[in-house]
C-alpha cells in the first residue's frame, strides 16, 4: 500500500509538468528505439547473408582452378590456371566417400543478342546436375538434361536480369538467341536469386551445357570450377580434405608445393560471414546504447531540478513524520517511472521504425524481441542508476533547513 501511494503520487507530480516529463523521457525513448532498430537491421543483414549462401547450394564445397587472394573481404582469382579438367570432377564424385555429386563448370562474359537487342552477361557452362547442386529453381520452361550436355546441344536457360535486358516483357522460352556468334534455343528461365556471398549477381547469367560451352563457345579443354555436394554439413571438412588430397595426387604436386586450386568450404564461409555480421550488430547496438545512457543523464538532470524545486515539499513531509527512506523511495519511483514509460515508448517506436525501414527503405530488418526486452530492462536499470543520487540528496535534507530555504 505504501509503495502504491508513492507510485500514485509520483504519477500526479510527473503529470503536473508534462513538457518537462516528456523531454526527460525523450532521451530514453530515442535510446531504446535506436538499440532495437540497429539490432533488427543487423539481424536482417545476417539473415540476408545466410540466404545468399544458402542460394549458392546445399552443403556445397567449391573448387576454383586458380589461387585466390582476399580482396575487400572476398576471394578473387588472380591467375588463369588450366590444370583443372572435367575428369577431375568425375574423379571427385567417384573417389571421395563423403561426396554425393560433383559438377564441372566454366564461366565467361559474352554478348547475348536477340532481334537487334544485346547485352553482356556471364555465360556459365555446367553439367546438368548443377541445377540441383546449386539450388537453381526455374521460373518457366525446363533445365537442360545430361544427354543434351553430352550431345553438345545449343540450349540455354536465362537468368531474370538477362531476360529483362533483351526480352523486356516478351516470353523468352522457345526463342532463338545468339551467344557470341552461336545460335541457342532458350528452353527455360530461372527465378531471382540475388547476389551471392562473393558479390556476384546470380540473376545476370545464361546457363548452357558444359560440353557445348567448352567445345562450341570457348574451345577450351579445361574448366574453371567444380561444385561439390557433401553428404551432410558435418562432413564438409572431410570433403575438403579428401578433395585436396585427390587433386594434388591427380596433378602430381610434390609435398611442399602450393595448390594450383582453391577450395572454398560453404560451412567456413557461413561461419565467417555470420561472425562478421554479428560483430557489426554488436558494434552498432553498442553505439545505440550510448544514446540510452544519454537519456539517463537527462533523467538525472530533471530529478536534481525536481529536488531543488520541491525543497519545501520535502521539508514539510519530513516535519509531518516521513522518514528519509520514504523520501528516497518517492524520488526513486519517479525516476523509474520516467525510465519505464520512456522504455515502453521506445520499444514501440523501435518496432515501428524497424517495420518502416523494411517497407520504405527496402532494408532487410527482423525485429529482435530479445534485444527489445534487454533494451527495456536496461532503461529501467538506467532509471534506477541515475535516480539514486537525486533520491539520496533529497532524503538528506534537514526538515528545518528545507522549510526555511527560498
Amino acid at each position: 500500500m505504501h509503495f502504491s501511494r508513492n507510485a500514485a503520487l509520483s504519477c500526479q507530480i510527473l503529470a503536473a509538468h508534462p513538457l518537462r516529463t516528456l523531454l526527460s523521457m525523450a532521451g530514453v525513448v530515442v535510446g531504446v528505439a535506436a538499440v532495437i532498430l540497429m539490432v533488427s537491421i543487423g539481424r536482417g543483414a545476417e539473415q540476408r547473408i545466410l540466404d545468399r549462401i544458402g542460394r549458392m547450394g546445399t552443403d556445397l564445397v567449391t573448387v576454383n582452378a586458380a589461387p585466390a587472394r582476399l580482396m575487400m573481404g572476398r576471394q578473387r582469382t588472380v591467375a588463369t590456371v588450366t590444370t583443372l579438367t572435367a575428369g577431375d570432377a568425375r574423379a571427385i564424385a567417384e573417389g571421395c566417400p563423403h561426396v554425393v555429386a560433383a559438377v564441372a563448370a566454366v564461366n565467361k562474359s559474352l554478348v547475348v543478342r536477340w532481334e537487334g537487342t544485346n547485352t553482356t552477361t556471364s555465360v556459365v557452362g555446367m553439367a546438368a546436375d548443377g541445377f540441383r547442386i546449386r539450388n537453381i529453381p526455374l521460373a518457366s520452361g525446363r533445365p537442360f538434361e545430361a544427354d543434351e550436355d553430352h550431345g553438345q546441344r545449343r540450349v540455354a536457360v536465362l537468368g531474370p536480369t538477362v531476360v529483362k535486358n533483351i526480352f523486356g516483357t516478351a516470353n523468352p522460352v522457345g526463342q532463338e538467341i545468339r551467344i557470341g556468334r552461336v545460335p541457342f534455343e532458350v528452353i527455360g528461365t530461372t527465378r531471382p536469386r540475388g547476389i551471392d556471398a562473393n558479390g556476384a549477381d546470380q540473376d545476370d547469367m545464361a546457363l548452357v551445357p558444359l560440353d557445348t560451352a567448352m567445345r562450341r563457345l570457348l574451345n577450351i579443354p579445361y574448366i574453371q570450377t567444380i561444385y561439390i555436394q557433401a553428404r551432410s554439413s558435418r562432413w564438409m571438412d572431410d570433403v575438403e580434405r579428401e578433395v585436396r588430397e585427390l587433386l594434388r595426387e591427380r596433378q602430381r604436386l610434390p609435398e611442399g608445393r602450393p595448390d594450383t586450386f582453391t577450395i572454398q568450404n560453404q560451412k567456413t564461409l557461413l561461419l565467417t560471414e555470420r561472425e562478421t555480421a554479428r560483430a557489426m550488430t554488436r558494434l552498432i547496438g553498442g553505439v545505440a546504447g550510448i544514446a540510452l545512457l544519454v537519456g539517463g543523464v537527462g533523467i538525472l538532470a530533471v530529478m536534481l531540478m525536481a529536488v531543488r524545486e520541491r525543497t519545501h515539499e520535502i521539508g514539510l513531509r519530513r516535519a509531518l513524520g516521513a522518514r528519509p527512506r520514504d523520501v528516497r523511495v518517492q524520488f526513486l519511483v519517479e525516476a523509474v517511472l520516467l525510465a519505464g514509460v520512456g522504455g515502453l515508448l521506445g520499444v514501440a517506436a523501435g518496432i515501428g521504425a524497424t517495420h518502416a525501414a523494411a517497407a520504405l527503405a527496402a532494408w532487410d530488418a527482423l525485429v529482435s524481441w530479445p534485444a527489445a526486452s534487454l533494451a527495456f530492462a536496461f532503461s529501467i536499470a538506467v532509471g534506477v542508476a541515475f535516480g539514486i543520487y537525486p533520491a539520496l540528496r533529497a532524503s538528506r535534507l534537514e526538515p528545518i533547513q528545507a522549510l526555511r530555504s527560498d
